[in-house]
């Protein structure tokens, strides 16, 4: 924290929704090696485009044996455990320690070794929830996952297919709760179309087709190169990735005048890239099970917020967010051919997009991380009183 990954900004503005909520929060992340400084006169909830909080959540990095990145990805399952293994150890000390202070509070953990550590011993904190993103595959940690969620007070699924996961798992159906993503609002008015160009060096008749986010194989960016390859009267504009997957895309780029890519971005300006965007893409492939069934895409919450129309594969992650024709127009995964014309067939429909547009500000209010803080708290408190 902060970091490149997705997930450090899921975290954060999910705190600082808790403290507007009205649930005072603390924030506890691994120390990771290497952390990247903050910019100048920022905090974490400034970097994150978090909305105003009365009172921002309490930030604490937890120690651990990190010595990942030290070593090449082929050999880095080993040190990954550790590092999950130690922090979990060390932030249920840290809970602990709190609790102290702060009797009977709630925890929320990401991550199935923390709550698992939290559960254990002779003293097993009583409000433990447990909030899942995957069902991983190996047998050990499917058995702490298992006991884990046994053991919470309720367990957060992000998606439909998480949820159908855990109960096959043995996990109790009423004991999950699907909570999908959100989006960050109240950070002002957003720019205009022709403002977002002008800052990004856009011509303002152009026909700009964006993808924010992520570069991973899974995410299906190389088919949206592919699809910009047969699409040259249209630009394509890509922000986001780690460094490594941004050079790969880029050699895959190569060549092509109408495609943009500007690597990753502070989270504050994304808004700027979606405010440009005459149309958004989300090309997720259809394996592995995290992009078909596990995934709720930041990305696909953040142009509900502004109503931009997308493109998006035809999986059960993305079917549970839209309806194919009414917000969102749905094409065949890991075809860049079916995904080239779905962005021709949308983009050419200037009424369609509108009328897109129009139902997913009419839904977005849903989708916000406050509205999903007040739900979860709701929940909570409704599982402690069928518990007491």
């Amino acid at each position: 924290m902060p970091s490149q990954r997705a997930q450090s900004l899921q975290v954060a503005q999910v705190a600082a929704a808790f403290s507007r909520a009205g649930s005072p929060t603390t924030l506890l992340h691994a120390r990771r090696f290497p952390t990247p400084e903050l910019p100048a006169g920022q905090d974490l909830f400034d970097y994150y485009a978090v909305a105003p909080v009365e009172t921002k959540p309490a930030v604490e990095a937890v120690p651990c044996l990190d010595w990942i990145d030290r070593v090449p990805t082929r050999f880095q399952y080993v040190p990954a455990r550790l590092q999950e293994l130690t922090f979990a150890r060390n932030a249920a000390l840290r809970v602990r320690a709190l609790s102290v202070v702060n009797e009977g509070a709630r925890v929320l953990s990401r991550e199935a070794e923390s709550a698992h550590s939290l559960l254990r011993g002779r003293a097993p904190h009583k409000r433990v929830y447990l909030e899942v993103h995957r069902v991983p595959g190996g047998s050990s940690r499917k058995r702490w996952l298992l006991e884990a969620s046994r053991g919470a007070r309720g367990v957060l699924a992000i998606s439909g297919g998480v949820a159908e996961d855990l109960i096959k798992l043995g996990v109790e159906a009423d004991k999950v709760r699907v909570e999908h993503d959100g989006f960050e609002a109240g950070r002002g008015k957003p720019l205009a179309r022709a403002a977002a160009r002008r800052e990004l060096g856009l011509l303002e008749d152009a026909k700009v087709v964006v993808y924010t986010g992520g570069l991973l194989v899974w995410k299906g960016v190389e088919l949206l190169v592919e699809a910009a390859r047969a699409l040259p009267e249209l630009e394509f504009v890509i922000a986001g990735g780690m460094d490594a997957d941004v050079a790969r895309i880029g050699a895959l780029a190569g060549g092509l005048a109408n495609v943009r890519l500007d690597g990753f971005q502070p989270p504050a300006r994304i808004a700027t890239y979606l405010a440009a965007a005459d149309l958004g893409v989300i090309p997720n492939r259809s394996k592995p099970a995290i992009s078909a069934r596990y995934t709720s895409p930041l990305k696909a919450f953040e142009a509900i917020a502004v109503g931009l129309p997308l493109v998006v594969s035809d999986l059960p992650s993305l079917r549970e967010l839209f309806t194919d024709g009414e917000d969102a127009r749905f094409v065949a995964p890991d075809d860049a051919r079916a995904l080239a014309a779905g962005i021709a067939e949308l983009m050419a429909n200037t009424e369609l997009r509108t009328a897109m547009s129009k139902r997913l500000l009419a839904r977005a209010p849903e989708h916000s991380w406050d509205a999903r803080a007040r739900r979860i708290l709701d929940w909570m408190k409704t599982r402690e009183e069928q518990v007491a």
